[in-house]
């Protein structure tokens, strides 16, 4: 047995969806701890693109949500001005707003003009007479406006990214990564040592818990309990995780060689770094085959028929013990953390929306779910990294009492954003453009949602996981029994890492293990 990571968060990589794609609001990854909601309809990051001298009318399509296609016209020039077309609960059911383009008609209104006057004043002069150096282009000046349109909201949440930025932070939803695909833990060497661990080195290490399932390190041969000495050459002692994971990470194509320490051996491992499919949901059997175990990674359309398939196979083999596990699990769509929670609930209300002008639209159960036998017995594990969409699910569970949660506090994630494209390649903007409340109507930003039964993990090892135990315990069975010494004998999980929060603008606060 080998421990779910609390990350879980592997490099990411892939094309972002295409306007004809997912789209539909969504609860990003958290980045950092928001401490209140900000009024705004939607969360926006994106760049603002160049002006077009044709007024014009464009589409949005949203798939999922009834009309699917909302036509509006906003007037703008450059593109400064910015409108969140998707209102209403078909915002919410969604998750995050993935756009074509936000719909724009090129100038300033007549009732505006006086108020961006000053603006227009400004741009103007930097292009005629500005005579430092770098001077700024045209692009440069329309996107340091929206970022600084977005900044005013002071809402971690809300935000402009440019183009690279605002692709990167929508990998996750084609369910691909790229790197070399394990998840990395730093321990002490000595395993009775308490020692508290913040560097490679003076009696810690660097240990891998897990490679990804079908990654390049699997390819290779890595396996859990391996030791990383090295990077390329370069020992790794003195550097901190981020520093080495940096090492470890390149782009599609190029290799790494990774000096690692198993069991007493030292090997030379080179891995070439690729794309490849990352795992959404796990599922196997624990206890003789009486408990489904199923590791669910993000809340988006691939993890939603990933857990469906699982979740079918389990109840056609009968098993009536069911381990739902949700930590590392960022989030993701709400309309798929509906669906995942319906499968356990055969009615009633799974979340509240509540708009900026403070309205309460109910979302309830789908039917038909799989699972809502009582007979059907279930727990959730959660820990400081359950987010977003996925903090929607195990909300849902608890409150309705379905389910208890084991393991720490969740993340506190209680609001809804969308994510819109502009054109000409300027990136993107993220909004809030929402919060939403358990059934119980309670509103966890902030405060994240408190286990039943309280299990720590801090401090286990690679190989070790006394929150699943906990899980099996309180569902009647004994716990797993621990790895052997040797780490080739060991069967690795198929655990994978899950989507990784975006990097920028808002650094992440999360802790290790860390992805590479």
């Amino acid at each position: 047995m080998f421990p779910k990571s609390s990350t879980r968060n592997p490099e990411l990589s892939g094309a972002p969806p295409s306007a004809e794609g997912r789209t539909g609001p969504r609860l990003p990854e958290p980045a950092d701890k928001a401490a209140g909601f900000s009024a705004p309809a939607g969360e926006v990051r994106g760049a603002a693109a160049g002006g077009d001298p044709g007024a014009h009318e464009t589409a949005t399509i949203t798939p999922g949500i009834p009309g699917g296609r909302h036509r509006v016209v906003a007037p703008s020039r450059f593109s400064l001005i910015l409108v969140a077309i998707v209102a209403g609960s078909a915002l919410f059911m969604g998750g995050f707003t993935l756009g074509a383009h936000v719909a724009t008609t090129p100038g300033t209104p007549a009732d505006q003009e006086a108020r961006f006057g000053p603006f227009w004043d400004v741009y103007s002069l930097i292009q005629s007479k500005y005579a430092g150096s770098p001077r700024p282009s045209q692009d440069q000046l329309v996107q340091a406006a929206i970022n600084g349109m977005m900044q005013s909201l002071n809402d971690p949440w809300s935000y402009y990214q440019g183009p690279a930025d605002f692709a990167n932070s929508l990998l996750d939803v084609g369910g691909q990564a790229q790197g070399i695909g394990v998840v990395i833990q730093l321990q002490p060497v000595d395993p009775a040592s308490s020692i508290s661990c913040a560097k490679i080195g003076g009696g810690c290490e660097l240990a891998i818990s897990a490679p990804v399932p079908g990654s390049p390190a699997e390819a290779a041969g890595i396996q859990p309990g391996d030791v990383i000495i090295s990077v390329d050459g370069k020992p790794l002692d003195g550097m901190t995780v981020d520093q080495a994971t940096a090492l470890i990470k390149g782009p599609k194509g190029t290799p790494v060689t990774l000096g690692i320490d198993r069991n007493g051996t030292s090997l030379q491992v080179k891995i070439v770094r690729n794309v490849y499919d990352r795992p959404e949901v796990v599922y196997r059997s624990l206890a003789n085959g009486a408990v489904a175990y199923i590791d669910v990674s993000g809340v988006n359309d691939p993890a939603w028929s990933q857990f469906h398939d699982a979740l079918a196979k389990a109840m056609a083999a009968g098993q009536k013990s069911i381990i739902l596990d949700l930590r590392g699990n960022l989030g993701g769509y709400v309309q798929d953390a509906v669906h995942m929670a319906s499968q356990f609930i055969g009615s009633g209300t799974i979340v509240y929306q509540q708009n900026a002008g403070g309205t309460q639209s109910e979302i309830t159960a789908d039917p038909n779910g799989l699972a809502v036998d009582p007979s059907v017995h279930l727990v959730v594990l959660v820990d400081g990294n359950t987010a977003s969409a996925a903090e929607i699910v195990a909300g849902a569970l608890q409150s309705r009492g379905r389910a208890e949660l084991i393991g720490s506090k969740t993340y506190g994630k209680g609001v809804v954003q969308e994510w819109l494209p502009l054109t000409n390649n300027f990136g993107g903007i993220h909004l809030t453009v929402a919060r939403w409340l358990t059934p119980d109507k309670v509103w966890i930003q902030g405060k994240g949602l408190q286990p039943d039964i309280a299990v720590s993990s801090d401090g286990a090892r690679a190989g070790t996981d006394p929150v699943l135990n906990a899980g099996l315990q309180r569902l009647g069975f004994a716990p797993e029994a621990a790895p052997s010494a040797n780490p080739a004998a060991t069967t690795a999980p198929n655990a994978g890492p899950s989507p990784s929060p975006s990097t920028t603008p808002v650094p992440s606060a999360l802790p290790s293990p860390s992805p590479s």
